[in-house]
Order: C-alpha cells, then sequence, then structure tokens
C-alpha cells in the first residue's frame, strides 16, 4: 500500500563518498543493485587537471585504463561502472542524464563497449536542459542485458547505435561501425596550436620582412600569414604569425631580431607559469607544431582548410604559406577531385551522420 505517514525512513543506506576512487587511488567498489540511475557531473577531459586536480585526474584515468579513453567526459566513467557491474552481475539495468557530447568522439567509444554486453534499450538523443543557469543539450541513455525492447526519442526501433541513431531493420545503416579508408590516413590534420601571443597584424607583419637582421636573411623565414575558424566563415582578419618552425635553437631564433623581440616582449612571459616544462624552456615555439602537418603541405601548392565547428560545412583553398589554427582542419590535397569530393552532397549527409553537435540550438 502506498505509504501515508511522510516521515522518512532511515537512510544509512545513502554513502557520502567519491563513486569513482578510493583514498589510495584505486577504484571504488559499488554495492549489488537492482538499478542504478543518476546525473553524473558534466567535466570535459580536457578540463580534468583544471578542475579535479593533477594528482586526482592521473589517478582516474589510471584506474580506468583500456576501459575509458583519458579525453573523455567524466559522465562516461559512471557508465563504464555500471557496464562492468552489470557484467560481474551486481546490476541489472542502469540509466543516466550524460552531456550530449557522450554520442561522440571518446564518449562514443564508451558507449560502444556498453553496446556489445548490455546495450541501449532506451535513449533521448539530444534533450535541453539548464545546468547552473546555462543552457546546455543532454542526452539520457538507459542500458541492459536484459530488455529486448529497443526506444529511441519516444519510438520503436530495432536497434540504438553508440552516437545514439535509430536502426531500423534493413533499412538504417550504423555509422558509428564505418572504417577508416586508408587511402586517407596522414591527409588531415588539425592546425597548430600556440599557447601564447604569436600572432601580429597584417601591417606590422609585412614592414618585417623589410628589415635586415644580423644573419643576412628575410623574416619571411619566420613570419607567415595565419588564419583561424573565423577567417573562413566570416572575413580575413588579415592576421600573421611568428613562427619558428620545428626545433630551432634560441641562438638561431634571435638573429630574425623584430619578430624574436615580439616573442621575448609578449610570449615569454604567458609562459613563466605554465605546468609544461617544455614550453617554459622552448618559449619561442609552440605548444603543438604539427610537424607531420607541415611536411605534407611542404610539397604542395595549395591545400583545403575547413573549421572545425561551424553552422555551415566549409572548404576553402589555402597557400601553403599559410599557416592554419587549432580551430581549423588541414586537409593535405590539392587537386580538385578531392575538393569536389568534400563538397559533394554524399560527403555533406556523411558528414552530418558522423560528426558532433555542440551549443543550444545544435
Amino acid at each position: 500500500p502506498f505509504k501515508q505517514n511522510p516521515v522518512l525512513d532511515p537512510l544509512d543506506q545513502i554513502e557520502c563518498r567519491d563513486a569513482l576512487m578510493n583514498a589510495d587511488g584505486s577504484e571504488a567498489a559499488w554495492p549489488a543493485v537492482s538499478v542504478v540511475v543518476g546525473n553524473p557531473p558534466f567535466l570535459g577531459g580536457k578540463k580534468f587537471v583544471s578542475e579535479l586536480g593533477e594528482s586526482y585526474s592521473i589517478q582516474l584515468r589510471a584506474a580506468f585504463k583500456h576501459r575509458v579513453p583519458g579525453l573523455a567526459d567524466l559522465v562516461s566513467y559512471w557508465l563504464e561502472k555500471a557496464r562492468e557491474a552489470m557484467i560481474a552481475g551486481n546490476v541489472s539495468a542502469a540509466g543516466f542524464v550524460t552531456t550530449n557530447s557522450i554520442r561522440d568522439g571518446f564518449g562514443r567509444q564508451v558507449l560502444a563497449q556498453i553496446n556489445e554486453s548490455a546495450p541501449i534499450f532506451d535513449a533521448w538523443s539530444d534533450e535541453p536542459w539548464v545546468n547552473e543557469g546555462a543552457a546546455v543539450r543532454v542526452s539520457m541513455i538507459a542500458f541492459s542485458p536484459y530488455v529486448s525492447e529497443r526506444w529511441l526519442d519516444g519510438e520503436r526501433v530495432s536497434a540504438i547505435t553508440a552516437d545514439l541513431s535509430a536502426v531500423h531493420a534493413g533499412q538504417d545503416a550504423d555509422v558509428t561501425r564505418a572504417e577508416t579508408i586508408q587511402a586517407n590516413k596522414g591527409v588531415t590534420f588539425q592546425g597548430t596550436t600556440r599557447s601564447g601571443p604569436f600572432d601580429v597584424a597584417g601591417d606590422v607583419a609585412r614592414s618585417w620582412l623589410q628589415l635586415p637582421n644580423p644573419n643576412g636573411k628575410s623574416n619571411a623565414d619566420v613570419v607567415r600569414p595565419w588564419s583561424n575558424g573565423l577567417d573562413v566563415t566570416r572575413r580575413s582578419s588579415d592576421t600573421w604569425i611568428v613562427d619558428f618552425g620545428v626545433g630551432m635553437p634560441e641562438a638561431s631564433a634571435a638573429l630574425y631580431e623584430k619578430p624574436f623581440e615580439h616573442c621575448r616582449l609578449h610570449v615569454r612571459p604567458t609562459r613563466a607559469a605554465n605546468r609544461n616544462p617544455r614550453l617554459v624552456k622552448q618559449w619561442w615555439h609552440y605548444d603543438g607544431v604539427r610537424v607531420g602537418m607541415r611536411r605534407a603541405i611542404e610539397p604542395l601548392h595549395r591545400y583545403v582548410a575547413t573549421t572545425i565547428t561551424a553552422k555551415h560545412r566549409l572548404f576553402v583553398w589555402f597557400h601553403p604559406s599559410k599557416l592554419p589554427d587549432a580551430t581549423l582542419v588541414a586537409l593535405t590535397r590539392s587537386d580538385d577531385t578531392f575538393f569536389g569530393v568534400l563538397h559533394c552532397r554524399l560527403h555533406e549527409l556523411w558528414s552530418l551522420a558522423s560528426g558532433s553537435w555542440l551549443g543550444v540550438g545544435n
């Protein structure tokens, strides 16, 4: 019968502790229960150190090594814990509210593991949510090895894929199982990450090209045009960047006087407190120089660039002298056929089916 007395029963079964790790860094154990439900904290993998601390982040990733990718969102650890508990027979079903990015990248790998042993039987792929006053998007996921029916966004389906898409019998393809085309390996690279204000205005950079140096060389060796995502989706900002390339010694870099002085005055102070000792010691170099990208671009007369995130998918030609920022992807091909394939309807459908969706309105 329904309980009429509003007095709570004893809640001794509720434990106030870390659900993932013990104090010694070992993985925390969960008690045997019928169902696990929850709304784990949303925290992107790149923010672990700043939010959780370096020591905790290292221990957490070590405890779940080979089970949860290192850059997966924090919610992924709860999903993996529940999956493991089901395999051990300690949990029959689980349901979580997660960030909607769980469907993409590293989170998708966790969902793929779940589908292999305790398939997703009910999910809402992309729902609005308010988190500390910020409007975000969430996915709600339930999985169990004991439930046969499948429901996605309120509709009956044959199966639910790791990217939270529906599979109807004989009609849909599971794009998460697509394999890499070997010929395309080594073609695509994320642009450079700088970790410092290496950029300069175009008129300033061009004036440096006229200046002499003690080594008799032109500043064009280390100053070049630069673009980020906004330069592609909007108008060019006419920004250039100081680029000492791969491994240039400090003594050699110093002979390019104006560019080196700019880095000494503006970049070096920002590196002083950096956690990475290499970036402190080699303050005139980028964080990510993208050696492979540079080698792939060097023999080309042009290459393709596109933004990592954008409302519309754009592909543009870049001259090899132009250095892409980390908000861009460089596709190191120069032929018109490749450029045409990127712009075709088939590739657009593929990118929409396999890519990520971000923001309040996706």
